[in-house]
Formats: C-alpha cells, sequence, structure tokens
C-alpha cells in the first residue's frame, strides 16, 4: 500500500513541475511586455483655452488605441480632454520628449 501512495506522489510531482515548467515562462514574458510603455499626447481645456503636450507612463496595452482610452479617461478626471496620442514607446523615447512636455513629463 505504502508503494502505491508514493507512485501516486511521484506522478503527482512530475505534474507540478511540468506545470511550472511551462507557465513561468510564460508569466515571465508577459512581465517583460507590460515592462514599460509610454505615450506622448495632446490635449486641451476650455474656458479659457489651454493646451498641452504631456507624456504619460500605461499601464494597459501598448497601443495607441489602448492609450487613448486609458488616456482619455484620466486627462477627463482632470478636466483635460484628450486631443490625440502622438505615439507610444519605451523606455528609450523618455529623454527625448521630457524637456517638450515639461510639466506634464509623466503627470497623468
Amino acid at each position: 500500500m505504502n508503494i502505491r501512495r508514493i507512485h501516486a506522489s511521484v506522478g503527482d510531482m512530475k505534474t507540478i513541475v511540468l506545470t511550472l515548467a511551462f507557465l513561468v515562462p510564460a508569466l515571465l514574458s508577459a512581465g517583460v511586455a507590460q515592462a514599460a510603455c509610454y505615450a506622448d499626447y495632446k490635449a486641451k481645456q476650455d474656458n479659457p483655452l489651454r493646451l498641452h503636450y504631456g507624456v504619460a507612463e500605461l499601464s494597459g496595452a501598448c497601443t495607441i488605441q489602448a492609450a487613448q482610452a486609458e488616456l482619455g479617461a484620466r486627462l477627463s478626471s482632470q478636466g483635460w480632454t484628450l486631443l490625440n496620442v502622438v505615439s507610444v514607446f519605451d523606455e528609450a523615447g523618455l529623454n527625448q520628449r521630457k524637456s517638450s512636455a515639461g510639466q506634464y513629463y509623466l503627470r497623468f
């Protein structure tokens, strides 16, 4: 009877190890893909008219469409209207946009 328990435990361990062998790389690559995504955008406020160019970090998908949805909601909650998302990019594009964004660099 003990041999059956040991055999069953070994089988269970093999299943766990195989599952982890496939899951861990998938989870790690998903984390890397979401590591750093930013968007530069243009927004406005009315009465009086104010315009700004900004850079924001995205938490969702790294696409212009996803950035429009995410930034539109974020900016709207602060009284701004998103005009357009210029581009999405990774950390390599941050420094070249910092001076242009000024006070709106990573603000929203």
